[in-house]
């Protein structure tokens, strides 16, 4: 019987919601859906996990797995993977599971595929090249288990109303594995609406010409209630928002009700992390802006005049 298996994420926050995510992908690939959990919280996670797909759930509580960088867990799955040879592991493409699945391929030899889009069978998966005007597919051959790193938002997330055996990881982690360890943990300060979790999510670039006009944005998400601020890379690293911002192929996918782009261009990696939004709003002075080809509605005129304007419309209307 073809077994999946998905590496979830636990963190200080509890899973990751993208193995939600890829579990409910799983079940379309496999009636033999497992998951493993690594870290402080694993086994309460259990039960989430279960309710989204997961029949089994291998969980190890370790402190270390938290404490240490990738070597703790990275060891760990490999010595499941040895003992119950699942078919394909499924990881979400996140900084601490790209770091799990790169020392994993290493030890076991597996193909291992990044920023996969799909998963179409256990030997083959799809990405997007282009700005996703072109779709790869992707044959993955070499020893099981394929391990395939997904990027974020690819899947819906839908509950299957099950429950999961819990199965405690019993693998003694060598000392030289926990000596890179983490000495610190900062948390950026946030408030509204996550930025993957927003149903409208303004994002901002070049355009708004200064760091300090970021600040319109933010005043518009405001108006609007409920929506989240978001960067295209050239503003994160030319340092004006933090990369906790960046929407794009190395910073966030989402997919909301309404996207509205400002003051941006259109670049391919941009439109990688936004092409999914359902209604996409275009506020640009360049009419020949390749963003305005992906809008549903593209306003031509100068961000920073025509944002005001917006504000002042929507607070006229709300009282």
């Amino acid at each position: 019987m073809p077994k999946v298996w998905v590496y979830a994420e636990v963190g200080p926050g509890g899973v990751h919601p993208s193995a939600f995510e890829l579990l409910t992908k799983a079940r379309s690939l496999a009636d033999a859906v497992e998951a493993v959990a690594l870290g402080p919280g694993a086994t309460d996670a259990a039960a989430a996990l279960g309710e989204y797909g997961a029949r089994t759930v291998f969980a190890g509580d370790d402190p270390a797995y938290d404490e240490c960088l990738a070597q703790p867990a990275a060891h760990a799955l490999v010595r499941l993977i040895e003992e119950h040879r699942p078919d394909m592991v499924l990881f979400a493409t996140t900084y601490d599971s790209r770091d799990v699945a790169g020392r994993v391929q290493a030890r076991t030899g597996s193909t291992l595929m990044s920023n996969a889009t799909d998963v179409l069978a256990l030997d083959r998966a799809q990405t997007q090249i282009f700005g996703g005007s072109t779709l790869v597919d992707v044959e993955l051959g070499g020893p099981a288990p394929k391990l395939v790193l997904v990027r974020p938002k690819s899947f819906p997330a839908e509950p299957s109303g099950g429950t999961a055996e819990v199965v405690p990881v019993e693998v003694e982690i060598p000392d030289e594995l926990t000596r890179a360890r983490r000495v610190e943990r900062h948390e950026e300060a946030a408030s509204g609406p996550k930025l993957e979790e927003a149903k409208v999510v303004i994002a901002g670039g070049r355009g708004l010409q200064d760091p300090a006009n970021f600040a319109l944005l933010d005043e518009l998400a405001s108006a609007i209630g409920g929506a989240a601020v978001g960067a295209t890379r050239a503003v994160v690293d030319a340092g004006w928002v933090p990369y906790s911002h960046q929407v794009g192929q190395t910073g966030k996918t989402v997919k909301p009700e309404v996207y509205i782009a400002v003051g941006i261009s259109g670049a391919t990696q941009h439109i990688v992390g936004m092409k999914g939004a359902k209604r996409i709003v275009a506020i640009n002075k360049d009419p020949d802006a390749p963003i305005f080809k992906l809008a549903d509605l593209g306003v031509v005129g100068d961000a920073l005049k025509v944002i005001p304007q917006l504000i002042e419309e929507l607070k006229a209307r709300r009282s």
